[in-house]
């Protein structure tokens, strides 16, 4: 499983010949931000042709989160069985699972080492964002090469990097924070920092690349310990209703989010010193001179969100169930 332009760029030949006579068959056709019409529309035909197969997903984000959407299957042979289970916060009862090799192109979304797959639904009146995540959702292997993100574009290049980022410090300011986590998690966050404007500069340094596939890897391990918290929980709302790309969305709030997170609990404070140094007094605005130095605005108003509505929306997303992950909620 793959995307559209896999084709193009060489990808999928390559793949094909790597795979010989063991490639049963190809799914490319995946779009960013994984639909529910898409999965829905996929799920049956899939089940019916590769139900003793091996998933290979190699791309972004979206496609390894929507290859995870096929690896459960269910008694009915239907994804609305696994729907109707996330909209009423169930687990779907999975009849039978395939195993799944994660092959990530670009650096920053980490669902190569972790089990959740996010999946919109835009074509319903309300429209919703869910998380799958089951035992049967980890990857069962994870494969990085950073020679595969050397064709990103700028932005995606950016973004994608933001998005560990964000993972990275989302795992710091979070209740369910270790040691293990916070190890990962403040070696991805000074990598990113460190080496983010100049991989922006340089894009063709494989060097360059491999640190920012390695922070994205480490990011990922890092919240598939805690999860993320407030930043992302305020991201699906951008993403949902002005449409924001998940990197930015979840990337352009985390001064904010530092500001509210310092001096809840020393412990954490002294972890997230540690990204910047500890002569650093001011950390988010430094986070924030970062953000503007990669071309990230950090206010609401630039992305169509009043102040009174920027407010409400931090409240509200405290209260969702990545929020309640945040120091700060409670």
């Amino acid at each position: 499983m793959t995307f559209p332009q896999a084709k193009d760029t060489g990808l999928l030949g390559r793949l094909k010949s790597l795979l010989g006579i063991q490639l049963v068959g190809v799914i490319d056709d995946v779009q960013p931000n994984p639909e529910l019409s898409w999965v829905s529309g996929h799920y049956k035909e899939f089940w019916k042709n590769y139900s003793d197969c091996v998933v290979v997903a190699v791309g972004g984000g979206s496609v390894l989160d929507s290859a995870k959407m096929f690896l459960p299957g269910v008694d009915s042979g239907d994804f609305h069985e696994i729907h109707a289970a996330l909209a009423k916060s169930e687990v779907p009862s999975v009849r039978k699972a395939l195993p799944m090799i994660a092959v990530p192109t670009t650096s920053g979304t980490g669902s190569e080492v972790t089990p959740w797959a996010t999946l919109w639904d835009r074509t319903s009146p309300k429209h919703q964002k869910y998380s799958l995540h089951l035992n049967q959702t980890w990857p069962e292997a994870a494969l990085v090469d950073p020679e595969l993100t050397l064709s990103l574009p700028h932005v995606v290049t950016r973004d994608s990097n933001l998005d560990a980022l964000s993972h990275a410090l989302e795992a710091i300011w979070n209740v369910n924070a270790n040691p293990v986590s916070d190890a990962l998690a403040v070696q991805a966050a000074q990598t990113v920092v460190q080496h983010l404007p100049a991989l922006l500069q340089n894009p063709q340094s494989q060097n360059l690349r491999t640190l920012a596939s390695k922070a994205s890897l480490l990011a990922g391990l890092a919240f598939s310990n805690t999860k993320t918290a407030l930043a992302h929980n305020i991201s699906y709302e951008m993403t949902l209703k002005h449409g924001l790309a998940h990197g930015l969305a979840c990337s352009f709030t985390l001064p904010r989010v530092w500001r509210l997170a310092e001096n809840k609990r020393v412990d954490r404070d002294h972890v997230l010193k540690q990204i910047f140094g500890p002569e650093v007094h001011d950390p988010a605005t430094v986070l924030d001179e970062f953000l503007k130095k990669v071309g990230v605005s950090t206010h609401f108003s630039d992305y169509g969100v009043s102040d009174d509505e920027a407010k409400a929306l931090i409240l509200n997303s405290m209260q969702g169930p990545r929020g309640q992950n945040f120091i700060g909620a409670h």
